[in-house]
């Protein structure tokens, strides 16, 4: 495998499948500034800033490197700490850093500091503002354990004064050198994976490969399989990773369906979505952390069968199909109502894999809303996780979905809530009293270290509530008169009221 890491071609042939990024920088080239906290993709000390050319662009993005295989990043521009001062000068986030005083123990301000570099450098190339949403979203999936928040927020808002304060303007890591686009597009191009790390670029390749070597383990993200490696120190002999294969990474809008490939990343749909369907774009916000999303895939988040998963209640609510790939070729669909067999179980066969989801288009033009409720804004589990979805004709509800995560072993609909409400006017509050008392009759969530089953059957309730409130056109506000976002809630407001 070839990549560059800092200012430096490297060619690398001997490195196990599942040998992480952090290993590598610390063990084999010797760059400790990347620190190793969690081994688990939670707290960002070792957080890398990784160069692709996509779409003809070079663009950076943030990763976790305790939990990313080194041969991933086959092509790439792998930035660590070391290379930001390297010209002699700081990177304005380093710069901002110092002056904001934002480094407390400075165990993890390597983390923080390349994450504010890669808004800063993706920001500058886009020519556009950074605020507060954007240093928070930035720095959500780094955590720092002297409350230094604060400063480091300041920092990040400071980038751009510190730049324009200095008398020579700083030079971007995209610009520092002409010619690392043309480099990494011939680099993309050579690089097919090693013997025991494929990387197949399309179907055809992917089914050599599958063919090839029958005992590898696919692997797309990797931020929930290499826990395996980190947590339980399971070795992996071979990978085979689907993230490149270009059939799978589509977002397609068809005549009557929206089509999202399974190697889709969170971050892709969540760029897709922005401005079509804004609230998937507010739940994707609270999926786990920047540097995770940029990884994690959506056919990653479905295929694992977590009961806490936050897409699979989504794909309930719209009623999606899952296209699955057989090992020769051939395919067939399965409706989400009938993937799920029980705990961390799923009509996958050994010889498949989710190739893609199809969403109604009828059904995603309807009212729909998503509620995570956990203890973290950023990066954590829900404790209940709500999707909503109603349609209507001349005020009557015709259809209504209402599919709950982290509530049982796996994603359920509350059918007979749904009952209580369909057929019935919008504003019929009866019914939804009576919907509300059929989810306690049928709902018996579980009890764990996140949550007691008693506060997930009131939240669901609450929650379920405040879907119909909305439909109604009602404003709901926490008692601090804050708008709630479409994607978040204060648990504090849903656990004391149910209105």
């Amino acid at each position: 495998m070839k990549f560059i890491l800092n200012d430096e071609l490297i060619d690398e042939s001997m490195l196990p499948s599942d040998f992480t990024a952090l290993r590598y920088l610390r063990e084999k080239r010797g760059l400790t500034g990347t620190k190793e906290g969690c081994a688990s993709g939670d707290c960002g000390a070792c957080t890398l800033l990784v160069g692709a050319v996509e779409g003809g662009e070079l663009t950076y993005s943030t990763l976790n490197s305790c939990i990313t295989p080194m041969q991933a990043l086959a092509g790439k521009h792998v930035v660590s700490i070391e290379y930001l001062s390297k010209v002699g000068e700081l990177h304005p986030a380093q710069q901002a850093m110092v002056e904001s005083h934002g480094s407390q123990c400075g165990f993890c301000t390597p983390g923080f500091v390349l994450s504010l570099a890669g808004l800063y450098e993706n920001k500058q190339n886009a020519d556009q503002p950074i605020d507060r949403e954007a240093v928070c979203d930035a720095i959500s999936g780094n955590l720092c354990r002297c409350t230094g928040y604060r400063p480091i927020i300041d920092a990040g808002l400071s980038m751009i004064k510190v730049q324009e304060s200095k008398e020579t303007p700083f030079i971007e890591l995209m610009s520092k050198n002409s010619g690392i686009k043309v480099l990494l597009e011939n680099l993309q191009a050579d690089n097919r994976g090693s013997s025991n790390y494929l990387q197949p670029a399309d179907l055809e390749q992917l089914a050599h490969a599958l063919t090839s070597y029958p005992e590898a383990v696919l692997i797309a993200g990797g931020t929930d399989l290499m826990l395996e490696n980190t947590q339980r120190y399971r070795d992996f002999d071979t990978f085979i990773d689907v993230s490149c294969v270009s059939e799978l990474k589509h977002i397609h809008i068809g005549e009557s369906t929206l089509s999202v490939g399974a190697s889709v990343t969170y971050s892709e749909l969540e760029s897709f979505s922005k401005t079509l369907y804004p609230h998937i774009f507010a739940l994707l916000s609270r999926i786990a952390s920047r540097q995770i999303r940029n990884r994690g895939t959506i056919g990653g988040n479905v295929a694992n069968a977590s009961p806490i998963a936050d897409l699979p209640p989504l794909l309930l609510a719209f009623d999606a199909d899952i296209q699955l790939l057989k090992n020769d070729g051939s395919t067939r669909v399965v409706n989400i109502a009938d993937f799920y067999q029980g705990y961390k179980q799923t009509q996958l066969a050994d010889d498949e894999m989710i190739a893609s989801f199809d969403l109604p288009l009828d059904k995603l033009a309807q009212f729909h809303r998503f509620y995570k409720v956990s203890k973290r804004m950023e990066d954590d589990i829900s404790s209940v996780m709500l999707a909503v979805r109603f349609a209507e004709k001349d005020g009557v509800l015709t259809d209504v979905r209402l599919a709950f995560g982290g509530m049982a072993a796996t994603p359920i609909r509350g059918m007979k809530a749904e009952a209580a409400l369909q057929g019935k006017t919008l504003n019929d509050e009866q019914a939804l009293h009576q919907a509300i008392a059929a989810l306690r009759s049928e709902l018996t969530p579980m009890s764990d270290m996140r949550a007691s089953a008693e506060y997930r059957l009131d939240m669901a309730c609450n929650l379920v509530h405040k879907a119909w409130l909305e439909l109604n056109g009602t404003n709901v506000v926490t008692f601090s008169g804050h708008p709630f976002n479409d994607a978040s809630l204060s648990t504090d407001m849903e656990a004391s009221t149910h209105a």
